[in-house]
């Protein structure tokens, strides 16, 4: 009996805790490094990770397509992703396949098997895509809605277009990284209350948005636009992502148009890529759109995902994290498929390796609130750590760590974590 890559009954012949986010049912895609190698794509799974470089020169991938020996390769995926979906599905049955309890096909290589398989924990993680345009999105109503009530109108905090319009901003390609990777506390200009003048310092309500990101891996021409439905096949994966944010910056320069250094200096990416394939268990109905959306933007099926998302804080100097937040991206009340449908719709093409954020993920009550604008309500209800400090916003030396996950007959799918650490802010001397 053959069983699909999806089959909760699958077993790896490497030993994979009960609770790993990288069961042989997920099988990411991610690109690392070890300390004599450069960067090559690999997959995670367990407490390893499959070199797929290293398996391709085995030729074990040249009947599946002869055209993944290069793109394997290369130092990121975005020669994989370009070969489209029917070869995504077929490289992924092939990593199962190899990785299948009871198959000896690796084991019988003239290859060290730790060759092939190196521990996690001895790689270095790097971004896996080259970021070709960033887009972020602000998709949940109840986000929007407590940042409406705190800076505009707390009887009518969504803007009349809110609901039938998925609103987004063009963010800056290159300032996203990877899980690990620490940044400085942006400089900008900012307005206090009682001062006439604006002046140039270091933001001083530093923040993170809990978001999901999703990466194209099929482009379009100038003047095409895709339909929810055909989002499907432009959509390769998902990450963990975190839309850093210099909330004082932002208040002073967002009106007219929108975000700028507020939002440009980091974003931070979780390095392992779920396939939509993998998170196909967890599909789930999202939110009723009420009034209907216009014709563009109807979709039928199940558009949404059940995935559990968490932010962890953990103070300067401390030895302890503690959960600041616990939300779930099934409560979005536009999905990535309209999203991509929108930003299309003018004609504006896709590129392999764009980038597009969810936007933050909320919920209704505020353990599930996914800022610390709205977790402290703009720093008025601080957040209390182990050692007795208080975070209105986010300190030097803080780090915050996002991580997600879905669980389905008792397999999980996980995406590991996302994490950095806010350095002092550069001044020039």
């Amino acid at each position: 009996m053959t069983l699909e890559c999806n089959d909760p009954r699958l077993k790896s012949w490497l030993p994979v805790a009960k609770d790993s986010d990288f069961p042989i049912q997920n099988l990411p895609f991610g690109v690392f490094r070890t300390a004599t190698s450069s960067p090559r794509p690999g997959v995670a799974i367990g407490e390893h990770v499959l070199d797929l470089r290293a398996v391709a020169g085995l030729g074990l991938f040249r009947d599946v397509d002869a055209r993944l020996d290069d793109a394997f390769s290369a130092p990121n995926l975005n020669a994989f992703l370009a070969l489209g979906r029917p070869v995504w599905r077929a490289a992924r049955a092939r990593i199962s396949e190899l990785l299948r309890e009871g198959n000896t096909t690796l084991r019988e290589q003239k290859v060290a098997i730790e060759t092939l398989l190196p521990r996690m924990a001895e790689v270095t993680s790097c971004l896996p895509i080259a970021v070709k345009s960033y887009v972020d999105f602000y998709s949940s109503e109840e986000h929007a809605t407590n940042v409406g009530k705190m800076v505009r109108d707390p009887n009518n905090p969504l803007l009349p277009n809110w609901k039938h319009i998925p609103i987004g901003y063009n963010g800056r390609a290159s300032s996203v990284v990877v899980s690990g990777v620490d940044f400085h506390r942006p400089m900008g200009q900012i307005k206090l209350p009682n001062e006439e003048a604006p002046l140039f310092a270091p933001s001083k309500s530093l923040d993170f948005e809990v978001e999901v990101g999703s990466i194209v891996g099929k482009e379009t021409r100038l003047g095409e636009w895709v339909s929810p439905e055909q989002a499907e096949e432009h959509i390769f994966g998902l990450v963990l992502l975190n839309d850093w944010s210099a909330r004082d910056i932002q208040t002073w320069e967002y009106v007219p148009l929108g975000p700028f250094n507020a939002k440009s200096f980091c974003t931070s990416i979780s390095p392992w890529v779920v396939t939509l394939d993998a998170l196909a268990p967890l599909r789930t109905q999202g939110p009723a759109q009420n009034p209907p959306v216009l014709p563009y933007l109807r979709f039928e099926g199940l558009k949404s995902f059940d995935l559990n998302l968490e932010a962890w804080l953990k103070g300067r100097g401390s030895a302890d994290e503690i959960r600041i937040c616990a939300t779930n991206f099934k409560h979005m009340y536009f999905n990535m498929h309209q999203q991509l449908a929108h930003m299309t719709s003018n004609g504006a093409p896709l590129e392999i390796g764009d980038l597009y954020g969810s936007g933050t993920v909320s919920g209704k009550t505020p353990d599930s609130f996914g800022s610390m604008l709205e977790i402290t309500w703009r720093g008025t209800q601080p957040v209390s750590l182990p050692d007795g400090t208080q975070r209105g916003f986010l300190g030097d030396g803080d780090t915050l760590t996002l991580r997600g996950y879905g669980v389905h007959d008792g397999v999980r799918i996980g995406f590991g974590e996302v994490k950095a650490t806010v350095l002092p802010a550069l001044q020039r001397s």
